[in-house]
């Protein structure tokens, strides 16, 4: 059924059975890849692994297309799926993601081999497999990082155990048996996505000590990336951004402002690639402003309405209050006592950069601008709210001077120039997707390769035929 003629009450109660039947406290027979205990997880998992191991690149990539092609035809369910078990997001841009995962997200195609010849022989440098991978998710973007990683980590040789966050545990337990029945369709083994019913501390520990996990890759906050990173053990962490867009007089200032809103709103700035905040050149700020605002959909946030969403939206303690994350700016604004109508996309405002709607990480669509005087100024403030985490930033210049000079200050991984976001994973803009980007790490935006580890092999003073 295609997603034009799939009718939006057929799919909510697909959903609501779907969820019914995923009591993760009571009854997961049946459910493929799923156990009640993660030392069981991980033992299936690595039977698994020693079949996959010996599978050529050709059974794999079978593997891998059974996968994009079930995650095509469960898009709509997914997607509804994450929305209704985390309240985060919209099902329209999570129905791109998925697609954008399926289609885009490299196979084996990146499991590549280099080789050498000389007057002594011949040496190649090949890919292999770190064997079980352990894998912590996030309740951002659940499905999606789950389908992203299964494919890569799958591509090289891997099987992979997820420790979801609890609070998406139904939906990642769907992709996971999702992903097992993929793989008994194209003849691949069962287990090669393993979790548990009920994800927690001590199942994450378990996970991480576990002798049979030579690699740990982590897709969330500072403290569960830190939390790998101290481990012991090789770690890969993909961790917050609180990435700027830097917006100068060269640009196209109405092009800016549209790919700035739609970036920013994109699954209610759920991406942490996404643009958090704007740093505007004095002599453009305005214009700048009015587009967001006629044209937009932004809503201009006067003082009052600024402060109630500051004690909204962070808690006393200055974490993030979690009702609110990956909300819709109708929603935030209705929190705070003011309704608008439907064509209201983004909640905008001018401040300092200390401004706590500015200098914090919301992952929701608000989006502070702040106003400079010179471009030096303008990197240098960018620099600041990017609070060092080199993961994204963003630049609206038609100067190419400045571009590079914006890219060495800022020394992200990823650099969007001239455009939304969302470009940066292959929206709209060349590359592929990643739902792990690896800037604490420096991998970048992990691929298949990212999960391989570098042989050499050597034959010496023979295959030299030159």
């Amino acid at each position: 059924m295609s997603e034009t003629n799939l009718d939006e009450r057929f799919v909510h109660e697909i959903v609501q059975k779907v969820m019914a039947n995923l009591q993760i406290d009571g009854n997961t027979e049946g459910m493929h890849g799923v156990f009640a205990d993660m030392n069981d997880a991980i033992a299936a998992a690595e039977k698994a692994q020693k079949q996959v191991h010996k599978m050529t690149l050709d059974q794999r990539e079978k593997i891998i297309s059974a996968i994009r092609r079930k995650t095509n035809e469960n898009v709509e369910i997914i997607a509804n799926m994450g929305v209704n078990e985390t309240g985060m997001g919209n099902v329209g841009d999570k129905i791109l993601k998925h697609k954008l995962t399926a289609d885009k997200t490299p196979g084996t195609e990146d499991i590549t081999t280099v080789a050498w010849s000389g007057d002594r022989g011949l040496t190649l440098v090949e890919m292999g497999p770190f064997g079980v991978i352990g894998a912590i998710t996030p309740a951002t973007n659940p499905s999606e990082t789950v389908i992203c990683n299964s494919i890569g980590m799958i591509a090289g040789g891997n099987t992979v155990v997820f420790n979801p966050h609890p609070n998406a545990k139904k939906t990642t337990i769907f992709t996971i048996n999702m992903i097992n029945e993929a793989s008994l369709e194209a003849g691949g083994p069962d287990n090669i996505a393993c979790t548990v019913e009920n994800p927690t501390m001590e199942t994450s520990a378990i996970m991480m000590k576990h002798p049979k996990i030579p690699l740990l890759v982590a897709t969330g906050g500072p403290g569960v990336v830190t939390a790998v990173l101290s481990s012991g053990k090789r770690a890969i962490g993909a961790g917050a951004g609180n990435p700027p867009a830097l917006v100068d007089e060269t640009a196209d200032v109405r092009k800016a402002a549209r790919d700035i809103i739609n970036g920013c709103t994109f699954d209610n700035n759920l991406p942490c690639i996404a643009e958090k905040e704007v740093v505007a050149l004095d002599s453009i700020c305005d214009e700048l402003m009015n587009y967001f605002i006629t044209e937009n959909g932004g809503y201009l946030a006067d003082k009052e309405v600024q402060d109630k969403l500051i004690k909204t939206v962070i808690t006393p303690k200055g974490a993030l209050n979690r009702k609110c994350v990956g909300r819709d700016a109708r929603t935030l604004l209705s929190m705070v006592g003011v309704e608008v109508g439907a064509d209201i996309r983004c909640i905008v405002f001018e401040g300092e950069k200390e401004h706590p709607l500015i200098a914090t990480e919301l992952m929701m669509p608000i989006l502070g601008v702040v106003r400079v005087k010179t471009f030096e100024e303008g990197v240098e403030t960018a620099v600041w709210l990017e609070h060092g985490n080199r993961h994204s930033a963003h630049i609206h210049s038609k100067n190419v001077d400045r571009i590079t000079e914006y890219a060495r200050a800022l020394d992200t991984a990823i650099l969007v120039k001239n455009g939304p976001s969302y470009a940066a994973l292959g929206f709209g803009g060349e590359g592929y997707p990643t739902f792990t980007i690896a800037s604490r790490t420096g991998e970048g935006l992990t691929s298949a390769s990212t999960f391989t580890k570098r042989r050499r092999c050597v034959m010496t003073d023979s295959l030299c035929i030159r």
